[in-house]
């Protein structure tokens, strides 16, 4: 389980973590975590709520797999984790890829649903859009155009376009020189993977602008610096590394639960 349980304390991962972990838990570069004896774990604030009242009778228990001990048929969830954090996994015949979703949205429209309870059947996809804008990545990035998005709540499926957030900085080397600097990536995209794509391009000649690249991330967050030739034009070749990197993928939502 423990593969499980670091997946849980990643806040890349999960965009709200369930379990507050110590130690080397992994990074976004693809860096495995430390082996479980370097490392310690509690849960989380957030995920003592899915095990509220567990004590209280409130759902069905049944034997674990040796029949040793029992273990409940499913947790008593106050907090709606499947949207909160999302899903994804494959099974026969069917997948379901579910996005995650920012927890004070959420709130407002059940709050709402809750307010319309004997109406409930009349309450529209664009009432609830008024509460829940979107998917919230734990990477952050832009979502591009809302159809994707209305697809996706409307009928289960639909594809979501992610880009990254990148702003053009006057470059500190001067002389008319300009840089891109990245600070958020689309969500389950492997940081070290990308530099070495935009690397490669730019030696293939595909990406002909770019003088120099270095990843100057530390603790306060991401920042991949991408130093232009002078004179050239920066959203030029921004629009380039959307289109030959992962700076934009697609997240194909298929909302499916069993």
């Amino acid at each position: 389980v423990y593969d499980a349980m670091v997946r849980m304390a990643q806040e890349f991962s999960l965009r709200y973590p369930l379990v507050d972990g110590q130690g080397n838990f992994g990074s976004v570069d693809g860096d495995s975590a430390a082996a479980m004896r370097y490392t310690e774990a509690k849960l989380a604030n957030i995920a003592m709520e899915l095990l509220e009242d567990l004590d209280k009778e409130t759902v069905e228990f049944n034997e674990n797999f040796d029949g040793s001990l029992a273990e409940p048929e499913l947790l008593p969830a106050r907090l709606p984790n499947l949207l909160l954090n999302g899903s994804s996994g494959i099974a026969v015949g069917m997948a379901t890829n579910i996005a995650p979703h920012n927890l004070t949205e959420l709130c407002d429209a059940i709050s709402y649903l809750i307010d319309h309870q004997e109406n409930q059947d009349d309450v529209t996809l664009d009432d609830l859009m008024q509460f829940v804008k979107g998917p919230d990545f734990p990477t952050g990035g832009i979502i591009v155009g809302v159809e994707g998005i209305k697809s996706a709540y409307a009928t289960g499926k639909g594809r979501v376009i992610i880009r990254a957030v990148a702003e053009v900085e006057e470059s500190p080397r001067g002389g008319d020189r300009q840089r891109i600097n990245i600070t958020e990536i689309p969500f389950q995209v492997n940081k070290s993977t990308l530099i070495e794509r935009i690397a490669e391009l730019a030696n293939k000649g595909v990406l002909d602008n770019i003088a120099d690249l270095r990843d100057e991330s530390d603790r306060r967050g991401i920042s991949i610096i991408v130093e232009l030739r002078r004179g050239c034009q920066p959203m030029k070749v921004l629009n380039q590394l959307y289109k030959h990197t992962q700076l934009q993928t697609t997240f194909g939502v298929q909302t499916l639960a069993l």
